[in-house]
């Protein structure tokens, strides 16, 4: 077309060009209409550009694809081909470094996912892989577009491979702020963690409706999937919060100590917290006595800088805690019974949380320090029918997989399995410490004395009598605090004040520490 050739009123020079550009922008960046916004804003819910802001630093959003507009004809699709077809994706900063980004606009077709749609996400999931950067996605569709059929199904598939393909490579985050419906939400469930908002956000495989045609059942889409279901329950979410604006500021907080890729370490701070300081509240936190609880999350607070981590899974599996936190301006991955809850035993929902956890920090060179305190895996027979020799082996696997630094401290109890599961000295750990309260066995004294004892036991004149001088006997033999370390199998038996000072230093020595595997495709883990 020549210039004779145009339409009246459409600009000639560049000057005019460019205005029209602004113009085109303008629309995009609007949305489709002030009603639809409203709308969103009525559900409790901000729009992606809003979240976008929220997520990354002022300014620095640069946007790939803004006036993509889907080619499909059929079911009056042809009239409404609106920019960015529904989802905004392009690059920003969180705190001066790249993060990849992909948000859902639920006021273009409900988010939902057609071919242009996802050839969007495909484009900037391979930027962010190619570029070495974490890739964080803002969900808020409505699942496949039905209007294009098989076109919308087969894009999701496009994004399940990259997901795996980025897997161990780049973090990925998914972050639920709202609806996400069969399966779409396979996406947020292959990538490394999973953020939910309250009462807005929603993942199932099939809604309250299909369940209540195909079971009987009558359930919200709360009941069915909202985030506390999946933050307490089902273990799909690894952190919950009230608001959009609380959530995301946490994503920001949880990239800060996450390095970029695998090729890097995650990044230092600067601690204003002594690496020489002494604990001496400690002594007091945990009890000697084994069958006394305490928190752990008071041991953990007490050594790690200015008392500051963030707890993985934090209502899921309550009796293990998986925390990222600092030492020395470093990021290292803890993994820690809690005798508060279930007193600390190993059951499957515990192994499948640390082992996932311990997977992650292995992948993006995070250092592994493991608090113990373990009485052994819980019995019964529904964790037997369930499975709990393949899902502990999972934390095993996990272990005996990861090259990263590796440090296990022995608190109070290390009985049997457990205690060689928990990264003991035996499947690898790099140092294995204890405090003087320590007891390492193959099971408690009592369940010890009374299979090795039996006999005399059972013969004596005062049976009670007898077995408490067994008891005591066992006791005064195998588990006394230096029976480990007499045996090398405990490189030091420390004062518990000086936790921290000995884990710093230890962690500086291990930083330069360089383990292969050995050669393969890949191994093949418990499932």
């Amino acid at each position: 077309m020549t210039v004779l050739d145009e339409a009246p009123g459409e600009p000639t020079d560049a000057r005019g060009r460019v205005a029209e550009l602004h113009e085109i922008r303008a629309l995009a960046l609007a949305g489709p209409s002030e009603k639809a916004t409203e709308a969103q804003h009525a559900k409790g819910k901000l729009t992606g550009r809003e979240r976008i802001d929220l997520l990354l630093d002022p300014g620095s959003f640069r946007e790939v694809e803004q006036l993509r507009r889907h080619r499909a004809v059929g079911f009056g699709l042809e009239a409404k081909k609106p920019y960015t077809d529904g989802v905004i994706t392009g690059w920003g900063t969180v705190e001066g470094r790249t993060v990849f980004v992909y948000a859902h606009d639920f006021r273009i077709f409900g988010g939902a996912l057609g071919e242009a749609h996802a050839t969007k996400i495909h484009k900037i999931m391979d930027m962010a892989i190619a570029a070495g950067a974490p890739l964080v996605s803002l969900n808020d569709g409505a699942g496949a577009r039905i209007q294009e059929g098989v076109s919308a199904l087969a894009g999701y598939g496009g994004i399940f491979q990259r997901n795996t393909k980025a897997s161990g490579v780049i973090p990925q985050i998914s972050v639920m702020l709202g609806p996400c419906a069969g399966g779409a939400a396979y996406s947020p469930a292959l990538t490394d963690f999973v953020f939910m908002v309250r009462e807005t956000s929603q993942m199932f495989i099939t809604g309250p409706d299909v369940v209540k045609a195909v079971t009987g059942e009558e359930i919200t889409q709360n009941g069915l999937g909202g985030a506390d279901v999946h933050a307490e329950t089902s273990g799909v979410c690894h952190f919950a919060y009230d608001d959009e604006e609380t959530c995301l500021a946490e994503v920001r907080y949880l990239l800060s100590m996450l390095p970029q890729n695998n090729r890097e370490n995650p990044p230092r701070a600067e601690s204003s917290d002594t690496a020489d300081r002494r604990s001496d509240i400690l002594l007091d936190l945990v009890p000697a006595d084994g069958n006394r609880p305490y928190d752990m999350a008071k041991v953990i607070e007490e050594i790690v800088d200015d008392g500051d981590y963030l707890e993985i899974h934090e209502r899921w599996a309550r009796n293990i805690i998986c925390a990222l936190a600092r030492l020395d301006g470093q990021v290292v991955g803890i993994v820690a019974n809690q005798p508060q809850t279930l007193a600390g035993v190993l059951d499957i929902e515990a192994s499948e949380k640390a082992a996932r956890f311990v997977q992650m920090c292995d992948a993006f060179n995070i250092p592994i320090v493991t608090f113990l305190d373990v009485p052994g895996f819980l019995p019964g027979v529904d964790q037997e029918h369930g499975g709990i020799i393949r899902h502990g082996a999972k934390l095993l696997y996990a272990y005996c997989n990861a090259t990263v630094p590796r440090i296990s401290l022995i608190l109070r109890k290390a009985y049997g399995g457990a205690y060689i599961v928990m990264d003991s000295q035996s499947i690898g750990a790099d140092l294995t410490y204890a405090w003087p309260t320590n007891e390492i066995a193959v099971m408690g004294a009592e369940g010890a004395a009374n299979v090795i004892f039996r006999r005399q036991i059972a013969d004596a004149e005062d049976p009670e009598a007898m077995r408490t001088r067994m008891v005591k006997e066992y006791k005064s033999e195998l588990m006394h605090p230096y029976y480990a370390a007499e045996r090398g199998l405990v490189d030091d038996v420390i004062d518990p004040a000086e936790t921290r000072e000995v884990l710093i230093q230890s962690l500086a020595m291990l930083h330069t520490k360089h383990a292969d595997l050995p050669s393969r495709k890949h191994g093949n883990p418990p499932q």
